[in-house]
């Protein structure tokens, strides 16, 4: 007897091409790792390097915006880069601070960091539990034209929320409105230094902007001389923002030699990475402890908005690349990916974070080939936290204040007005609610939207344009389905123009545009059936699908008449021998729809 056992026969073990199949899909970073190449690793390198430079003086200026210390911005900025390494499905994303997401935390977390750490986490497990449970449709109900009014508020938020510190004012309120009354209540006060600094700043970002959108591509057929000038001009304007920040701490530290410091300065920024802790589920004050309950009903809204447009950010940057690379992605996955980078981000005191569009680009830009660059920006993420921070003192505000202006300033679109003006003007309507509100209230201002652009969606549907065609017979066609809410619609359709005329008129329904349908839209069906019956009058329903046909049956309708095309209808009200409707068994049903009933 054979010391090996066979599997009965038919048994097939756990195959590896299924098992392989679903790591993949679980982890990405298997299906590219193994044919990784020294030409992918070199480009990865540089566009690490690339993105690097970008991200951190970005993250110290977030830091500003989200109302906490410039460290917390770096702590924010390196974990995305190793998680994203393992579960993203797209190249070209890069996770960390933004703009809009700092925004938002500072909303949410009233300038301390326990709360933002703690939202951070919250909103990781959020994100992770939507990942699992494949919720990432739910994003797809924010429209187009909600997001653009968030994304624009927000770039004139942020935008003027910086002004006080491109100005040296201090003591500015941090609500909108109040800002902007003080800061041009204040404007004698403005510090001369930080002021001509910022605008140096600002422009000098704008050149090598422009000098980056135009410098042209390299060849190999150049001489290398022109290659490497190339290589230098391209390098400085892609890291511009470390380029314009240094130069200003130059500036401020040959000041501070001198003993005069005309400038604001960022100030000591703690060195090196906190210790790996749980986040921080109570707080203790001077007035005594905050529980966790507390701190949770403090953040409020911010549970729902912070996740969700976290989702929304990096999933649009994701999508928008991945059309533009020819490639696709993974919007669940990509869900696991970002829930997961703010949930361990979190035990390193990072704020919640997502896909950067402008750092992404730079990715792109920078011939990234897959996911692994992100381990060079983090890994110089991390360097600068060890052996940069004392050197993040002399960084002035007003230049912080400048990168981050000109950072969100693509973000307002000033084109979306016209287009939608011209393609649907009812989108307008969303888009000003939400633009208008959310200088109020961040989380009004995109409910609100939202809730506007979902009751356009039931308009529709509630009143669907029925097309209307005059001949023999009276034919009647929904141009977009059928459902509960526009039964009415369509009976005071029918009503109107076939049994309130003297004579009564017979009238087809042509269902040829509706894929199913409901329990009330089939009563609805039988109230007009009678109806027409009463009158004398026949209702015919033509251009079946499968599922209405199947319901239909199903129902047991009294009276009902349904024909495959509107000849048939119109011989059978002429009387025409060989003519005989369908009418209430499968046994009428023609064969092919049979088939495909018992399918």
């Amino acid at each position: 007897m054979s010391s090996t056992m066979k599997p009965p026969k038919g048994f097939a073990p756990m195959s590896c091409c299924w098992s392989t199949a679903t790591m993949q899909k679980r982890l990405p970073f298997l299906a590219w790792l193994p044919d990784y190449t020294w030409h992918a690793l070199k480009m990865d390198f540089i566009a690490g390097i690339s993105v690097g430079l970008t991200v951190i003086p970005q993250a110290l200026a977030y830091a500003e915006v989200a109302g906490l210390p410039p460290q917390y911005g770096l702590y924010s900025a390196f974990m995305g880069c190793f998680v994203y390494f393992f579960l993203g499905t797209s190249r070209d994303v890069t996770l960390g601070p933004t703009a809009i997401m700092s925004l938002l935390v500072s909303f949410y977390t009233f300038r301390e960091p326990a709360y933002a750490v703690l939202l951070a986490f919250l909103s990781g497990c959020i994100q992770l539990g939507m990942g699992f449970l494949r919720l990432g449709f739910l994003l797809d109900f924010i429209s187009c034209p909600v997001i653009k009014g968030f994304t624009s508020a927000a770039a004139i938020i942020i935008g003027f929320g910086q002004i006080k510190n491109l100005l040296g004012l201090q003591h500015i309120s941090r609500q909108f409105l109040l800002q902007v009354y003080y800061t041009f209540h204040n404007i004698g006060e403005t510090r001369v230094g930080d002021a001509v600094l910022g605008l140096v700043c600002m422009v000098l970002l704008l050149v090598l902007k422009l000098m980056r959108d135009h410098v042209p591509p390299v060849h190999p057929e150049m001489p290398t001389g022109v290659r490497l000038s190339h290589g230098l001009v391209w390098t400085a304007t892609t890291a511009r923002n470390a380029l314009v920040v240094s130069f200003a701490a130059l500036v401020a530290y040959s000041f501070q030699v001198t003993g005069y410091q005309p400038f604001v300065l960022t100030g000591k920024t703690p060195e090196g990475l906190p210790d790996a802790h749980i986040p921080p589920f109570s707080v203790t004050t001077a007035n005594g402890t905050i529980s966790f309950t507390e701190m949770v009903q403090g953040m409020g809204a911010g549970l729902a908005v912070v996740p969700l447009m976290g989702l929304l950010e990096s999933i649009a940057v994701a999508k928008s690349f991945a059309s533009q690379n020819n490639y696709r992605i993974d919007a669940n996955q990509e869900l696991l990916a970002i829930g997961l980078t703010n949930i361990l981000g979190s035990l390193f005191s990072s704020y919640p974070v997502t896909g950067s569009f402008g750092r992404t680009a730079v990715n792109a830009q920078s011939g990234v080939c897959t996911p692994a660059g992100g381990l060079m920006t983090g890994a110089l993420v991390l360097l600068s936290l060890d052996y940069l921070t004392s050197l993040f003192y002399y960084i002035p505000k007003s230049a912080l204040a400048a990168v981050i202006i000109m950072a969100v300033v693509p973000l307002f679109d000033t084109k979306i007005v016209g287009t939608l003006w011209r393609v649907k003007r009812l989108d307008l309507l969303p888009l000003c609610v939400t633009f208008l509100l959310c200088f109020w209230e961040v989380q009004y201002g995109i409910l609100a939207g939202t809730l506007v652009s979902v009751l356009v969606l039931l308009h529709s549907v509630a009143r669907p344009k029925i097309q209307v065609s005059e001949g023999p017979m009276l034919v009647l066609q929904p141009a977009s389905g059928l459902h509960f809410p526009a039964i009415e619609t369509l009976r005071e359709a029918l009503l109107s123009r076939a049994l309130e005329t003297s004579p009564p008129r017979s009238a087809a329904l042509d269902c040829t545009h509706i894929c199913n349908i409901d329990y009330t839209v089939v009563l609805g069906l039988g109230e007009l059936l009678e109806d027409f019956h009463k009158r004398g009058a026949t209702l015919a329903l033509i251009g079946l699908q499968v599922p209405v046909l199947r319901v239909l049956l199903s129902a047991d309708l009294k009276g009902v008449l349904y024909f495959c095309t509107l000849e048939e209808a119109e011989k059978y009200l002429k009387q025409e021998p060989g003519t005989q409707p369908y009418n209430g068994s499968e046994d009428s049903v023609p064969e092919h729809k049979v088939a495909l009933l018992k399918a």
